[in-house]
């Protein structure tokens, strides 16, 4: 009788810590917390495409001015033209007026043409100063739109031209990596390319 006891006693205990075990499974997932659903986007899949597509190019051209490569900066201000030009402004949605679709096709058309701009500028001083123009633009671009597939950073430099006039530039990331200053200054070498705040940040996912 004792056998059977002990027997129904461990078949009990048994069963108790197979439960336990699946249901903190199920809590935890593989081991971690269950993983939250990806935000819907407000704007169709070709809109976020263009606009990821933009700002890629854009970022290479930052990239390029950083370290002062003038064919990796023309490339880039190419495919940024391109990409501005190639705007899918028609597929925004939430806009009965009009007004966002054109308001965001005047800025993708100053980015277009200040990227052009920008290719067949021979001097990098200039080209920066373009770089500026462009920057605000794609600023007001993203916020006329609400971009939501991205955080996105309005960062600032206080001394980009002639270490007294300041400057603007977008960046995916909170680290300051200065496109003015940058890695290869005639004056101030590297030393300055952590140079900036961060003035602003876009994040319309919410």
């Amino acid at each position: 009788m004792k056998k059977v006891v002990i027997v129904i006693l461990i078949l009990v205990a048994g069963f108790a810590i197979v439960k336990l075990f699946f249901a903190n499974k199920g809590e935890s997932g593989a081991g971690g917390p269950k993983q939250e659903a990806l935000t819907v986007s407000k704007n169709s899949v070709a809109f976020n495409e263009s606009v990821e597509k933009l700002l890629n190019s854009y970022f290479l051209l930052k990239d390029g001015l950083t370290e002062y490569d003038t064919s990796r900066v023309n490339n880039a201000a190419a495919a940024l033209a391109l990409a501005a030009d190639s705007l899918a402004t028609s597929e925004l949605r939430g806009d009965t007026t009009g007004v966002i679709k054109q308001t965001a096709e005047d800025f993708a058309g100053s980015i277009s043409g200040s990227s052009k701009v920008l290719t067949s500028e021979p001097d990098l001083i200039k080209k920066k100063r373009i770089f500026n123009l462009i920057s605000d633009a794609v600023y007001n671009l993203v916020r006329t739109v609400k971009y939501d597939r991205q955080k996105l950073y309005h960062q600032h430099c206080p001394m980009a031209f002639n270490d007294e006039e300041e400057a603007f530039w977008i960046s995916n990331s909170n680290k300051i990596v200065n496109p003015y200053l940058g890695t290869k200054h005639p004056k101030y070498k590297a030393s300055m390319e952590a140079c900036g705040d961060i003035t602003d940040s876009l994040d319309f996912s919410k």
